[in-house]
């Protein structure tokens, strides 16, 4: 019963449970269903649960399986009903093998997981005790290099992919040896450690054979070599072992994915059933045309061709901007007039990027149109320290009773008030039921008095003193709008001011040390920041330009507040995030040489080197187009900021890989509105709002 809403070739991929299986499953072919159909058939033949293996790769997607597992078995109200049934991500299954094989491997029962600051520390200590000095090296890439150390994608001979850090191997040593003094291992020992296990130890792995006769694998594209060897011991007892994967999609080699694992699998079980799937349940036939005219390019791929039962569809439009921000104010304009004309929410939307450096714009043209949005796969440009360090400031100046934003900045930039200092103020604070400001004003008004207050540290007085002023200062001037000589009052002027005055600069450059790169990067970011408010000071529709307004925008723009509102939010994220997901409407945005394909991968082919990058590029173009169901906008500035100079641009050279006969071009509205439309336009606007009363009047 399972299979009779299911297409000739996903019912195969659902029988075929014996033997090996390799299931190529394109974009939007139903993959997810196909999957938890075959546990849920495999259940009905009468397999046991406990000899079902299903291994992915994100907590999200194991969860997901599982429940749609137990709606199909119509186990939903069995709590227990498929407590046997092993759904998980291959970290945590590795984990299940080292707590069930701990005592055999050295480790005692409760070993702890180190996580990035964990394994950092211990990074720090194996330095010292190589008497090296930690300061002097990057902490980041010399664990990246132990990571490849570790997985086998690199060795210490090999000096390229090792970091130039030969050096560095008595350092590795102690990190190793640190590990398991501390009864401890790392995310890779995850993965590293079971298989050391099953390689070494034949009767362990035999036992694991036994009890996992059946065992799946989903987004077999991104597993890595060490994924691959754990799987190929774990399956070659009993062949029943299928894979679910998509070369077209594989875009984390940079994490260690090996998409010619899907050819590996075809060497080690030979007769392996190959099923294709290829109908897309997702997009337009313009969509999946323009995505199988790009992917075509890449030489190192299952040769297939996606096609749709959904006929048709709108042209992809193309638009060349003049810069970032006509590009984002683009996007955002063409939200808004979807929204009316067509009735789309705002959670219908992807935005999508290569990188998170290309949101800011986009995030500031959301605020100035007041698009609410959310950002996936990367920091949102109001959620970076140095933007909240600033806007704690001015949270503070507008509400100095705002408790959580004064903390964040009583010693930001360092001041000299320590822990003690807040401890103090936090102690006053709750013993009058007040907030710390107030307590900061009693310890002030107290010693202004002669009194000696309720700690001696007379410096931490001085500086607290000195906060305290700094903020009525500035108070004074940006409530009160007080001018400067010679120029009227501007915020975006008291913001400058500020920042200068607490010198967040300096502050930037002390704590990254030699790495001035990063502070100035940061700094950038808040001229930005400043550059923003300007904008929003000359727009002529701003009819008031003061702190409160503005802190009320950040807010409303940015505040998470799930989903209350039916529009929801448009989702805003890089291409690596949005794998997997889908929206009626995509943009993908900065389609420009040098961002897509990325300088980096442009380079290593001019230079020779990994050829591959370039066609791994070219899939995670691929994935960005296959993620739109209805509507594909892609946009290529001609020109661009980079640091602090604008340089002009190409498009992106897979662009030219879209048939012609798909596009549209976008030309920008610089004619006068046509009366039809125009009325049309403004009978949306009614129907959708009732009373709103709208002069159609264009004449005037």
């Amino acid at each position: 019963m399972i299979e009779a809403e299911l297409n000739e070739p996903q019912v195969r991929a659902v029988t075929a449970i014996e033997g090996p299986v390799l299931i190529i499953a394109g974009a939007g072919s139903g993959k997810t269903r196909v999957i938890t159909c075959r546990i849920a058939h495999m259940l009905e033949k009468g397999i046991p649960q406990s000899a079902i293996l299903a291994l992915t790769f994100t907590n999200k997607a194991a969860r997901e399986m599982e429940t749609r597992v137990r709606e199909l078995t119509g186990k939903k109200l069995q709590a227990q009903a498929l407590s046997r049934l092993t759904v998980s991500t291959f970290h945590a299954f590795g984990l299940k093998i080292l707590r069930d094989e701990a005592e055999l491997l050295g480790y005692r029962k409760n070993f702890s997981i180190y996580d990035e600051t964990d394994r950092m520390a211990l990074i720090k200590e194996s330095l010292r005790e190589c008497r090296m000095s930690s300061a002097k090296v990057d902490l980041y890439a010399l664990g990246q290099v132990f990571s490849n150390i570790k997985t086998g994608l690199a060795r210490w001979t090999d000096n390229a992919k090792a970091g130039h850090q030969p050096d560095m191997r008595p350092v590795y040593d102690e990190y190793q040896h640190g590990l398991k003094v501390y009864n401890a291992v790392d995310f890779d020992d995850l993965l590293v450690i079971p298989l050391e296990l099953f390689e070494k130890h034949g009767d362990i792995l035999e036992k694991y054979r036994r009890r996992y006769r059946y065992i799946m694998v989903d987004e077999f594209q991104d597993t890595s070599l060490v994924q691959y060897r754990l799987l190929r011991l774990l399956a070659s007892g009993n062949n029943n072992v299928c894979v679910v994967g998509d070369d077209d999609q594989s875009i984390y080699s940079w994490r260690g994915a090996n998409y010619e694992n899907l050819l590996l699998f075809e060497k080690d079980f030979p007769g392996a059933i190959e099923i294709k799937l290829e109908q897309n349940y997702r997009s337009t036939s313009t969509i999946l045309e323009a995505a199988n005219g790009v992917i075509s390019h890449n030489t190192t791929r299952k040769g297939k061709i996606l096609w749709s039962g959904s006929e048709g569809g709108r042209p992809i439009e193309l638009f060349y901007p003049e810069n970032e921000s006509a590009e984002a104010d683009f996007i955002a304009s063409q939200i808004r007039h979807l929204m009316i004309m067509e009735s789309y929410k705002y959670h219908d939307f992807g935005v999508l990027t290569r990188t998170n450096s290309l949101m800011r714009n986009i995030e500031e043209s959301f605020l100035a149109e007041d698009i609410p949005y959310r950002v996936s796969g990367g920091t949102s440009f109001f959620q970076r320290k140095e933007i909240k360090d600033i806007v704690s400031y001015l949270r503070v100046i507008a509400n100095p009773d705002d408790d959580v934003s004064l903390l964040r900045i009583i010693n930001t930039p360092r001041r000299g008030i320590g822990k003690t200092t807040v401890a103090s103020l936090n102690g006053i604070a709750r013993k009058n039921r007040s907030s710390i400001w107030d307590a900061l004003s009693r310890l002030n008004h107290a010693r202004a008095e002669g009194q000696q207050g309720l700690f001696q540290d007379h410096k931490a007085m001085t500086e607290l003193e000195e906060f305290t002023q700094l903020v009525e200062n500035f108070r004074a001037e940006i409530l009160e709008r007080k001018s400067e000589p010679g120029r009227p009052w501007a915020l975006s002027q008291k913001v400058r001011a500020l920042i200068e005055q607490i010198d967040y600069w300096g502050y930037l450059v002390v704590e990254h040390g030699k790495e001035e790169k990063i502070a100035r990067w940061k700094f950038g970011n808040i001229e930005y920041f400043i550059r923003m408010i300007e904008n929003w000071e000359r727009d002529p529709d701003n009819l008031d330009s003061g702190l409160y307004p503005w802190l009320n925008r950040i807010s409303l723009i940015t505040r998470d507040d799930g989903e209350d509102d039916e529009k929801g939010k448009v989702n805003l994220m890089t291409i690596h995030a949005a794998k997997g997901l889908e929206f009626p409407a995509v943009f993908i945005a900065g389609a420009e040489k040098g961002i897509i394909p990325h300088e980096r991968s442009i380079a290593a082919g001019e230079n020779g080197e990994e050829a591959g990058s370039i066609e791994e590029e070219r899939r995670l173009f691929y994935v960005a187009i296959t993620r739109a169901r209805e509507k594909l906008y892609i946009t290529s500035c001609q020109k661009r900021r980079r640091l602090q100079n604008t340089v002009d641009c190409e498009p992106s050279p897979f662009l030219a890989e879209i048939p012609p006969h798909l596009i549209e071009y976008h030309e920008p509205e610089t004619a006068a509105a046509d009366p039809v439309e125009a009325e049309e336009y403004f009978a949306q606007i009614r129907a959708r709002f009732g009373k709103l009363s709208v002069s159609t009047d264009i004449s005037s």
